[in-house]
């Protein structure tokens, strides 16, 4: 910054002359009140100048003065490396900005001072590119640096304003309990550059800190981590494009940065287990919510039931549990259920502990019957929903899902069938299979190769099953055909090198939702037909511990998130589907995951 100072204010002297005689030199026109300001705020002078050594470790104070008159936009960006408890002091005195810490600044060290999108100018409101002020409390300034982007690790979209931290202390207690030894904050790009540190190993992490005190708290904190210690190699230097500061809409300039390090913050799965909520939806219904995944659960019962009276089930990750009463009598208004299970105890050691749970129906006591108007038809049927989504009727197959557990179901009496266009008919087997995370659903499969310009039918007659307060169910009948849109097209991809299980989710640019999704352990074509114009892209997930889902990290288990990649070809990670196209696209998973 030395040799910029001058370059500064050259400038500031070159450039305000300028201005006059714009104003000036037109004098055939009336006043238009000239052109608007969109040059940003610029710094002048400084005091003391960058690279002051042995400043004083209390009182110090530091005069940043402005070309024109400006304002602190976000105080939190105004950033010293390494951080301290309190916040720093900053405010304007006319064009100066004077800046002062209320902590004890450590003996010997060398400081940075940052400015990102933290001022603008009083007028336009035109953001300060930013500035990195070094200082030390020593002899001299450490002249090392790192630099690196953090992305998210699901989208892997560069993440604005995570704090990217350094530690000489290499235990994994240290993130949780101390502030770190040096510290930037990422910019629009996910970008950091961490200049003026010393010659040693450090560990390297990023957290979105929510609470702006520079220590992770994995309760509301996202976190990254390398999965080594890391040494700075490169050299600071004020003219190299990592030191300097760029309009953030200079993509060129931008991108060109040389990044070290990737790392993707993800939410780490809560460790200390124990019942955090309880709800009881309906009259035989209550689900209890553990604070950690994969709940160890010894025995339960409910007072006044037999245990086989009680159907229960489990979400994917065991952090939720549902129970369901299967006995016709009506419940008492509240159900005294009993766990025993594996809890955090004070040391953090999971022990056997029995848990006394009351439940009580929400929104109060339960609505009684004064006279049979006042009961509806859902109240003595068994509901059910029957869904055919026509564009992923051929993968997913039919939906059939009921409002409470079926107790008798009688799937050979429902009724498959087909229309071709010429109204002639025909019956087809099928297949029912309950799915595995929801006891209430089931999956229907016919096995028939399904064709464009045929209606098919599922019928379901009445009485056909009875839940668990022995109601029957009503008969319907679903229609559903292929799409026929001529303008729809059809994506295919031959998957090649397939050495473990992947995630393969096609994702709807506009919304960001997942359109259609596979799984996949070997070679294979996938297809994803009906799609609608517009861009796409694949997320391709490598699902290390076979699971099905894609698995956030740990850190102190020294995991990272299970590696995400989306494709891209020739740098363009969106696939663009025409009207009534097919596209066919080879992928090499192999070399794509090397």
């Amino acid at each position: 910054m030395k040799r910029h100072l001058p370059i500064l204010l050259a400038a500031a002297a070159v450039l305000t002359p300028l201005f006059f005689m714009h104003s000036c030199a037109n004098t055939t026109q009336p006043p238009t009140g000239g052109l608007k300001d969109t040059i940003p705020p610029y710094i002048i002078d400084i005091n003391p100048l960058p690279g002051a050594v042995n400043v004083p470790r209390t009182g110090a104070k530091f005069v940043f003065t402005f070309n024109e008159y400006c304002v602190i936009k976000n105080q939190k960006n105004i950033f010293l490396s390494p951080p301290v408890t309190k916040p720093v002091k900053a405010r304007f005195q006319g064009k100066n900005l004077l800046v002062s810490f209320e902590d004890t600044l450590k003996a010997n060290t060398t400081y940075t001072l940052s400015f990102t999108d933290a001022i603008a100018d009083n007028n336009e409101g035109n953001m300060f590119p930013g500035f990195s002020y070094a200082f030390s409390t020593g002899e001299r300034i450490d002249s090392m640096m790192i630099t690196g982007t953090v992305r998210d690790c699901n989208t892997l979209k560069p993440v604005k304003g995570a704090t990217v931290m350094v530690y000489k202390n290499h235990s994994d207690s240290a993130i949780f309990l101390e502030r770190p030894f040096a510290a930037a904050k990422t910019d629009d790009w996910g970008y950091f550059s961490m200049p003026y540190l010393k010659d040693t190993l450090y560990r390297l992490y990023a957290i979105k800190d929510a609470s702006d005190n520079n220590i992770y708290d994995p309760d509301n904190d996202l976190v990254a981590f390398c999965d080594t210690s890391v040494r700075p190699v490169m050299v600071v230097n004020d003219t190299i494009p990592e030191m300097l500061k760029y309009e953030m809409k200079d993509t060129v300039s931008c991108l060109a940065r040389r990044s070290e390090y990737e790392l993707n913050l993800f939410r780490e799965k809560p460790t200390k287990q124990y019942i955090v909520n309880k709800v009881r939806p309906s009259d035989k219904c209550a689900y209890i919510t553990f604070m950690a995944p994969n709940a160890w659960i010894d025995s339960l019962w409910i007072k006044g039931y037999r245990p086989d009276r009680i159907i229960s089930e489990f979400n994917i990750l065991q952090d939720s549990l549902v129970i369901w009463l299967n006995d016709r009598r009506r419940a008492p208004d509240t159900l005294h259920l009993y766990v025993n299970y594996r809890k955090t105890d004070s040391t953090g050691i999971l022990k056997p502990f029995l848990e006394h749970v009351r439940l009580t129906p929400e929104g109060g006591p339960r609505k009684r019957y004064v006279s049979r108007r006042d009961i509806k038809h859902e109240d003595t049927t068994c509901m059910f929903k029957l869904d055919a989504n026509p564009e992923t009727v051929e993968q997913n197959g039919l939906s059939l899902e009921f409002t409470k557990p079926v107790v008798t179901a009688r799937f050979d009496s429902m009724v498959f069938r087909s229309v071709n266009p010429r109204q002639k008919e025909e019956r087809h087997q099928f297949s029912v299979e309950r799915d595995s995370l929801n006891l209430r659903r089931y999956i229907i499969r016919p096995r028939v190769s399904m064709k464009r310009g045929y209606d098919y039918y599922l019928r379901i007659p009445a009485r056909t099953f009875r839940d668990i307060d022995g109601f029957y169910s009503d008969s319907t009948e679903v229609k559903y055909s292929l799409p026929e849109d001529e303008t729809l097209s059809i994506l295919k991809l031959e998957m090649k090198n397939v050495k473990r299980k992947y995630i393969v989710d096609l994702q709807d640019e506009k919304s960001g939702n997942t359109v259609r999704s596979h799984i996949i352990d070997t070679d294979c074509s996938l297809d994803f037909p009906y799609l609608k114009e517009g861009s796409y892209c694949l997320r391709i997930t490598a699902d290390g511990n076979r699971n099905s889902i894609v698995d956030t990290g740990s850190l102190l288990e020294h995991r990272q998130p299970e590696k995400v990649i989306f494709y891209s070809r020739n740098g363009d990670r969106f696939i663009k589907v025409m009207p009534s196209s097919e596209i066919t696209q080879e992928i090499d998973l192999e070399e794509m995951f090397k």
